[in-house]
């Protein structure tokens, strides 16, 4: 989804295709590293209809919601949850009655142009599961797209289907703005007929057909990048699993990726959503708080993590 218009924040997203791999954690975690440095940081529970991002923060569940924004016509701004934590705010997406697939194109539009226009630095959005058009969709909104992954080998399968979907709904925007819709979903139906057979080859075979189609992919790419975290890691091998999913995500499909860092499992995470305690501040000297530190860091100023192979 392209942007609506110029921001003067900047908007992160985390997803994955799949629940349970700690996506509400390391984003909340991240959200708390940057209020603590002074930034004004918005968190936004996009987990419509399963939305449980507050239970990190060590808050209960709160009394307004974004079907306030969709049915009550409330201003985005006036939702926004104190979190108790200095200069961090929560917009929660807890909603029974809506689900991905219920919230409509033009509603779509209203809440991403009212998210753009959030006074904040940062907006941290944490998605739900599944590949939904409007999931995938709001993943895009992001500047920073980030991608929380466990050390199995069905996260990573997850991860591969997930990137799959995404790429292609980019491109589909991407031709449709021009009209040239029907070129990719052609390309991709027929592509035993071209010997294509990932999506690196599509794209490969996309530049190749004009001028202008190749412009139209160079743009919109050329500063696509994805962002790899590793969650719940219990060995030094599985850090490298992070090194894996950025390869595959080269091969097969063309993107720069970088893989920014990753978190330790630490039994005290689960204590702390029991006790309804923020992790980052009952433990903020944790190996794990570290790491969260470390990998934010990494994502502000363009490094990845420094692994030798």
């Amino acid at each position: 989804m392209v942007s609506i218009k110029k921001r003067n924040c900047e908007i992160w997203a985390i997803g994955g295709g799949k629940g349970g791999v700690g996506k509400s954690f390391i984003i909340s975690s991240m959200g708390n590293y940057l209020a603590s440095k002074g930034k004004k940081v918005v968190l936004i529970d996009a987990d419509f209809g399963g939305a449980n991002l507050h239970t990190f923060l060590g808050i209960s569940k709160p009394k307004v919601t974004l079907t306030d924004f969709f049915d009550n016509k409330l201003p985005l701004n006036e939702l926004i949850v104190d979190s108790s934590i200095p200069n961090l705010g929560l917009l929660i997406g807890t909603i029974r009655s809506l689900a991905p697939d219920s919230i409509k194109y033009t509603q779509k539009l209203k809440l991403f142009r009212h998210v753009e226009g959030l006074d904040t630095d940062y907006i941290l959005i944490d998605l739900g599961g599944g590949t939904h058009f409007n999931t995938i969709d709001t993943f895009l909104l992001a500047d920073k797209m980030l991608i929380a992954i466990v050390p199995e080998i069905i996260a990573i399968e997850n991860v591969y289907y997930f990137l799959k979907n995404i790429l292609f709904r980019k491109l589909v925007n991407a031709f449709g703005a021009h009209g040239l819709k029907h070129v990719v979903r052609d390309a991709w139906q027929n592509r035993g007929e071209h010997n294509v057979k990932n999506f690196r080859q599509l794209i490969d075979h996309l530049r190749g057909m004009s001028d202008p189609i190749r412009q139209i992919i160079n743009e919109e790419l050329s500063s696509f990048t994805i962002y790899i975290i590793l969650n719940q890691i219990r060995t030094s091998e599985d850090v490298m699993v992070g090194n894996s999913v950025k390869s595959i995500c080269i091969k097969y499909f063309g993107l720069n990726t970088q893989y920014i860092g990753y978190v330790e499992y630490d039994d005290f995470i689960s204590r702390c959503i029991n006790k309804r305690q923020a992790y980052m501040e009952t433990y903020p000297t944790s190996r794990c708080a570290k790491e969260i530190e470390r990998l934010t860091e990494n994502l502000l100023e363009g490094r990845q993590l420094g692994i030798k192979t």
